[in-house]
């Protein structure tokens, strides 16, 4: 089976990591609740994995957000990005489902369209062989992160909502 990003892999994982150069450009975090338990490279200062469970422990500071690709997970981490209001967040484009109406729309600062399909990285470091299942969204919450990712230079269309 090849490599997919929604669930069966032929790692026997859905557990992928955001491109480095994505980090890069959106600066420094304080925080990444969705981080694998062995990473390649950081994400945030702090990290919560699956074994934190980053949606029950206490959010600080800048939060960077790619949360598991499971709609209800998703919706959850969603959620708490919009209560904490000081999160980016990196998810697929999938503008017509509920939790893009439920808490995107809604409560976002900004959103970006990235240009093309990117390509994760499993959690030894080694990108992936096929680009992802759909398009990917960065997602701003709070004018702080809205500022950043006007201006973050990465390849997509930046979209004001507040």
């Amino acid at each position: 089976m090849d490599v997919t990003f929604e669930g069966n892999t032929k790692f026997g994982t859905d557990e992928w990591l955001t491109p480095p150069e994505i980090i890069k450009a959106l600066g420094d975090f304080d925080l990444d609740p969705c981080s694998p338990v062995n990473r390649p490279w950081p994400t945030a200062k702090n990290h919560y994995t699956i074994e934190d469970n980053g949606l029950l422990m206490p959010w600080d500071g800048r939060v960077w957000c790619n949360p598991p690709y499971d709609t209800k997970v998703a919706g959850a981490f969603l959620n708490k990005c919009v209560l904490h209001n000081n999160a980016m967040v990196l998810i697929f484009g999938r503008t017509e489902t509920a939790n893009f109406f439920n808490y995107v729309w809604p409560h976002a600062d900004s959103i970006m369209f990235l240009k093309g399909r990117l390509s994760f990285y499993d959690v030894k470091g080694n990108k992936a062989n096929n680009s992802a299942g759909a398009p990917s969204v960065i997602i701003a919450y709070g004018s702080n992160n809205d500022e950043v990712l006007k201006n973050c230079g990465l390849n997509g269309k930046y979209v004001k909502l507040k």
